[in-house]
């Protein structure tokens, strides 16, 4: 049986190395500040789950900010005609007409990418798969240990964090304490808001 608590970091790093197989063909791409804030989540603007087409579409944005290349808007939301020719750039295509809200988000790999970047999503797939496999696995009976329990990258409990253009992610606080996690869309830093004073009643 999968060790839960270990999975993550491995996922990370395989994630890391899908990213570094971007980059060597498309140098231009920022690193990828923490691969643990990908883990787990899905996005609503991209319309997907975790995936190394999911990761292609996070190295867009990547691309854009180190351009200064506005590529979305409405929060993050909407996805415009700059994604779509930085998108395209990285072997992404986009058959159809914009989507009303999110735009050109849901940007495919033409043929030609899914033959250079084969061996690299397959990688990626055996990874998430084993990691999936691990998630499934834990139960209400299952012990998980300390690390898992109190809040580090192998596991605890997630809290919002934000950007100063409106998207959020959710992360465990640990995570977002070992590096910062960068929007790809403004590429500002995620931060937890502080909470909510209680407002005084006279």
């Amino acid at each position: 049986m999968y060790d839960v608590s270990t999975t993550p970091p491995v996922l990370a790093a395989e994630l890391a190395a899908a990213w570094g197989d971007i980059q060597r063909n498309h140098p231009e791409l920022p690193d990828l500040a923490a691969p643990e804030s990908l883990i787990g989540e899905s996005s609503s603007a991209c319309g997907a789950e975790l995936s190394f087409e999911r990761l292609l579409h996070e190295a867009v944005h990547g691309i854009a900010a180190a351009r200064g290349i506005r590529d979305t808007s409405r929060a993050g939301r909407y996805h415009n005609r700059r994604f779509l020719s930085v998108a395209e750039e990285l072997g992404l295509q986009h058959v159809e007409e914009p989507h009303p809200s999110s735009g050109f988000s849901l940007v495919a790999m033409t043929p030609e990418c899914r033959k250079r970047y084969r061996s690299t999503a397959d990688r990626l797939r055996r990874a998430l798969r084993a990691h999936s496999v691990a998630t499934r696995g834990d139960t209400p009976r299952s012990f998980r240990g300390p690390a898992a329990r109190h809040g580090s990258s192998g596991g605890g409990v997630r809290v919002k964090a934000v950007c100063d253009c409106g998207r959020n992610v959710r992360v465990v606080p640990s995570v977002l304490e070992q590096a910062p996690i960068m929007c790809g869309a403004c590429g500002k830093q995620f931060r937890i808001p502080p909470e909510r004073e209680p407002v005084a009643v006279a």
